[in-house]
Formats: structure tokens, C-alpha cells, sequence
């Protein structure tokens, strides 16, 4: 309990020093230019400056800087610097209004409430372009009904990654290629019932932790996008690589609702309209940079294996119970919010 107080203290100590309140400066400069208030937003993300969150994040405060005529100012800061690292008490930060806004996988954001994971269903998505349809569509507004319990206002969703799995040990085609393999996984439970439910050895590690993990022989493989994957220089410690897109992972752009509410309301919509063409452009930009990624990979020596639908059944087949498991816990109202058929009857 101190630790999780002198952790809070540390982040308002922060954010008053840096920027002296968001209200303060809107009190003391109400309206400028008769058009948007003058205000400063500070903004936290989980990866590193080069992550496609903190890419899109900053993308967005260009955006809003720009077209308010530099009133509304949006200050990023990634790595989880204003919470020491520590991810948790960032998110935490987040719905006490510590700090303004933020962007986190949506595995990391079920730590509020695990409903929110349930796009995170093996297999629920074949492609980009259909996870984006379905949240834009219907997914969006279940994620604004979860996150407003939390005292968050949902602005957008854009891709974390469709994620693939690499290799050392022996290229993997069927389940029997992953039977006792040690793969890194994230800390969520959806990746560790899956693995486990193949046969493999799922192992929690923290990114910062999997390159010399890997080095070391303790991991021999791991799952991840492209897009991360080149930014860890995984696929140069990596031989094997198996393309099945067998989970669809999404960063959720938020913000603080006491904050937002105390913006008028042309300012409230400039901050949804820039997230959605933020997200837009950051969806585009991690697409075309995986297919620039994949040939890179495979001109520097990766063995990169694609799956045949064949080949795909069957594992789809060995993980049916655990996602028959997962809609249960999620919920129908969930699952039909993102598509996922309650009743399968050994489809998929």
C-alpha cells in the first residue's frame, strides 16, 4: 500500500511540475484566439519511441496541435516514464487523472476489467482489415461502455499486431512441433491457456527480459508482430518463423473523464476526431511496414513458414475448448459486439 501512495505521489508531483495543471491553465486563459482553449494534455504510453502506440500518440498531438493553432498541447511520454516503468500504476494513474491520456495494449487495460481482452480470442479475426471493420463497426462502443465504469473515455483503437511465432528449436507446422517448447509469452492469461493447450511451455517474461533470454537458450521461441519483432532484432537471434495470425492484438487510446469533461466542447471534439485520424494513419503505417518487414526477414536468412488452411485447422481444432472457455467468460453481449459466434458447433 505505501508503495502504490508514494508511486501516485511521484506521478501528480510530476505532471504539477511539468505542466502546472491542465485546469489551472485553462482557468487562467479560458479562450484563445475565440477559438480553442488554451491547454496542455499529458499523454502516457507503454512502449518505447519507436512503438507504433507512442508513433500514433505523437502523430495525434500533431494533429491537435495543429489544427488548434498550437492551444491545445498534447506532451507524450513513452516507456512509462512518468510512472518509473511500472505499467500498472500507469494505468492506475490513468483513472485517478493523474495523467490526461494514454495508449495500452488491450491486454494491458484488462487489468481494469478482463471483458476488455475478449478481442484477444484465438483465431477472431483473420485479417487487419476485418479487425478493423468489426471495431470500428460495433467492437468501439463496447469498449466505450467497459471504460467508462473506469472513469475513461474511449478515443480509439488502433493495431498492437496479428501475431506470429518464431523459433529455434524446429520449424512448427502442427501442435506436435511446439510439444515442450519454452515460448515467451505476455503476462495475459489468453496466451498462456493457449500455449499450455498445444503443449508448449508458456514462460511470462518481460520484453526488456526476451532478447538475452533468448540468447541464453532459456527461451526458445516466442510470439509477437512484425512490427515489434524487427524493433527487438528478434528475427537476428531467431531461425524460424510460422505465419498463422492466430491472435489479433489492439492498443486503446483513452482519456482521463474528469479531464475530458472539463473541456469545452469543441475541444472534446477536435481530441475524437484527431484520435480516429491518428489511428487511421497509425493502422496504415503499421500495415505497410510488416510487408517491407517480411521481405527484410526473409532476405536476411529467417525461414518464414505460412500455414495452409489445412494446416491452420487442426490447431484451430486443439484450442476449440479453450475458446469456447473464453466467450463463456467474456460474455454474449461481448462476444457479439466483435463478431465471435457463441455457438460454433465445431466451426470456427
Amino acid at each position: 500500500m505505501l508503495r502504490r501512495c508514494l508511486a501516485s505521489v511521484f506521478v501528480l508531483l510530476t505532471v504539477l511540475a511539468l505542466f502546472d495543471g491542465c485546469v489551472k491553465q485553462q482557468e487562467e486563459s479560458p479562450i484563445a484566439g475565440g477559438e480553442y482553449e488554451k491547454v496542455r494534455l499529458v499523454m502516457t504510453a507503454n512502449g518505447t519511441d519507436i512503438g507504433i502506440e507512442t508513433l500514433t500518440a505523437r502523430r495525434f498531438a500533431e494533429l491537435v496541435e495543429k489544427e488548434s493553432g498550437g492551444n491545445v498541447h498534447i506532451e507524450v511520454y513513452p516507456n512509462d516514464e512518468l510512472t518509473g516503468g511500472n505499467t500498472n500504476e500507469a494505468v492506475r494513474s490513468l483513472t485517478e487523472g493523474y495523467v490526461d491520456l494514454g495508449a495500452y495494449v488491450s491486454g494491458t487495460m484488462s487489468l481494469l476489467d478482463p471483458r476488455l481482452e475478449v478481442a484477444t480470442i484465438p483465431w477472431s479475426f483473420s485479417s487487419y482489415q476485418e479487425a478493423r471493420q468489426v471495431i470500428d463497426d460495433t467492437g468501439g462502443a463496447y469498449y466505450e461502455k467497459i471504460l467508462a465504469e473506469y472513469g475513461l473515455v474511449y478515443l480509439g483503437s488502433a493495431h498492437n499486431a496479428m501475431r506470429q511465432l518464431t523459433s529455434n528449436r524446429n520449424p512448427i507446422r502442427t501442435p506436435e512441433d511446439l510439444q515442450g517448447m519454452r515460448i515467451r509469452v505476455l503476462g495475459g492469461e489468453v496466451y498462456r491457456l493457449f500455449f499450455a493447450a498445444l503443449g508448449a511451455e508458456p514462460i511470462p517474461l518481460g520484453w526488456s527480459e526476451l532478447n538475452i533470454a533468448i540468447r541464453q537458450g532459456f527461451i526458445e521461441g516466442q510470439e509477437n508482430g512484425f512490427f515489434l519483432m524487427k524493433s527487438g532484432h528478434l528475427n537476428e537471434i531467431q531461425k524460424y518463423m510460422t505465419v498463422w495470425n492466430y491472435l489479433y492484438e489492439n492498443y486503446l487510446f483513452v482519456a482521463n473523464r474528469k479531464t475530458f469533461d472539463q473541456l469545452e466542447p469543441k475541444t472534446q471534439a477536435l481530441l475524437r476526431a484527431k484520435m480516429r485520424e491518428a489511428c487511421e494513419w497509425g493502422r496504415d503505417y503499421l500495415e505497410a511496414e510488416e510487408t517491407k518487414i517480411r521481405v527484410q526477414f526473409a532476405e536476411d536468412g529467417l525461414e518464414i513458414t505460412d500455414l495452409t488452411p489445412e494446416e491452420l485447422e487442426v490447431f484451430k481444432a486443439r484450442v476449440r475448448p479453450l475458446r469456447e472457455q473464453l466467450k463463456k467468460k467474456y460474455g454474449a453481449e461481448a462476444c457479439k459486439a466483435f463478431r465471435i459466434d457463441m455457438d460454433e458447433e465445431g466451426g470456427m
